[in-house]
């Protein structure tokens, strides 16, 4: 079967869209299909920043292609990627499905479109955020309500089948009020990362990072609690002058409030934002090296750094919103707090930081019992159900 994968950006550029369509592709076509990825020439959005020439926009690879197509927007919160010639290149493909990735995107109507116009069928991952969690202020905002309340209904429908990740996913679409496909839950699979590089701390010593830490992994992004995660280290800081606090992840438009943030709270010294880890060991260094992993964010739809942490034995503490709860068990591999609060917040790190047995236990839970629920064979074997439920193969 010839498969498109309609896609906003694709690696190298960074994220968890990104990288699950970056794990489905080459496991399917050991399915016997072939994949070409569709996707814009955007290595980032916010700010917007253009794969440097060195990336080719047209790539053979081992499942097919990979086309990185130009695309143009508006500026400031107007922003909103429109692909340029994304018609034409599905017409020369000619796929028998195409697979759309993220809820709210131009591939989703350029998608509806080709598909009535040649009778391809689409399935649509939503990768969906509320409104209240995505980037940008109230101008932001009127957008996506207009697109939630007048778009996205006849969209949405025109999709043979509706991928979602999490039943709160589900539950969060079916609340904008309009009719969705047939539905599968489909969760994501976990990638292992390479062993830590030999010897002690080899994170910490790369990144000079002086003490024991709590650590933040994702983009610096304004839903993912970062404000909050500051504040809520100050107690552990000043009842323990060793600990520190390392955020690892690209700017997603908080780095500068975060850095004011630190210098306002007087941690300067104790704080890290060490930016994106290219070195995949480096990275799994950083979680075993660390006491827990903290993700309080104001909506995840998954958060597959929560499998990535507990897959080095490590507890995390994260918010209870999205899928999180789905499978996070609080108090079996981690503690889960409300979102925006700093206190429960606080609380939960510091209950961590001082009790090593419990932290140790609820590591230990969540790489045993958790991680290994969650592979990619298995998501693989649902979405080529699907594909083959939809075309009628």
């Amino acid at each position: 079967m010839k498969v498109a994968q309609l896609l906003t950006r694709y690696p190298p550029g960074l994220g968890g869209v990104e990288r699950h369509v970056a794990e489905l592709t080459p496991r399917l076509a050991g399915h016997g299909h072939r994949v070409e990825v569709f996707a814009t020439d955007l290595y980032s959005e916010f700010p917007v920043v253009r794969f440097p020439p060195n990336v080719p926009r047209e790539e053979a690879t081992s499942f097919g292609a990979v086309h990185r197509l130009r695309v143009w927007s508006l500026p400031w919160d107007f922003h909103y990627p429109f692909f340029r010639g994304l018609d034409r290149a599905l017409a020369r493909y000619q796929p028998d499905l195409m697979h759309v990735h993220t809820y709210g995107t131009d591939q989703v109507a350029v998608a509806r479109r080709y598909g009535r116009r040649h009778r391809v069928p689409f399935v649509l991952t939503a990768h969906f955020h509320p409104i209240w969690s995505i980037y940008g202020g109230w101008i932001r905002h009127r957008i996506r309500s207009f697109y939630d309340h007048v778009l996205a209904g006849r969209l949405v429908d025109a999709a043979a089948r509706l991928i979602v990740q999490t039943k709160e996913e589900e539950r969060l679409l079916r609340v904008l009020g309009f009719p969705l496909p047939p539905v599968a839950i489909v969760p994501p699979g976990y990638t292992p990362l390479p062993a830590p590089p030999p010897g002690p701390d080899p994170f910490a010593k790369a990144y000079h990072i002086p003490g024991p830490f709590v650590l933040f992994v994702g983009r610096l992004a304004s839903n993912k609690g970062l404000l909050e995660l500051v504040e809520a280290f100050r107690p552990l800081a000043k009842d323990d002058p060793a600990a520190h606090l390392v955020l690892i992840g690209e700017d997603g438009g908080m780095r500068g409030p975060i850095l004011a943030r630190v210098r306002a709270s007087h941690l300067t010294d104790r704080v890290h934002v060490v930016g994106h880890v290219d070195d995949d060991a480096l990275l799994a260094a950083a979680y075993r090296e660390s006491r827990l992993l903290a993700l309080p964010s104001e909506y995840e739809s998954f958060g597959l750094v929560l499998l990535e942490s507990l897959a080095q034995g490590r507890p995390v503490v994260a918010s209870r919103v999205g899928g999180i709860p789905e499978f996070v068990e609080d108090g079996r591999a981690g503690l889960l707090v409300p979102p925006k609060q700093v206190p429960p917040l606080a609380e939960a790190i510091g209950r961590l930081w001082h009790d090593d047995r419990l932290a140790h236990a609820l590591g230990e839970y969540g790489r045993r019992e958790i991680v290994p629920r969650y592979t990619w064979e298995r998501v693989v074997e649902r979405v080529d159900a699907i594909y083959r439920e939809v075309t009628g193969s």
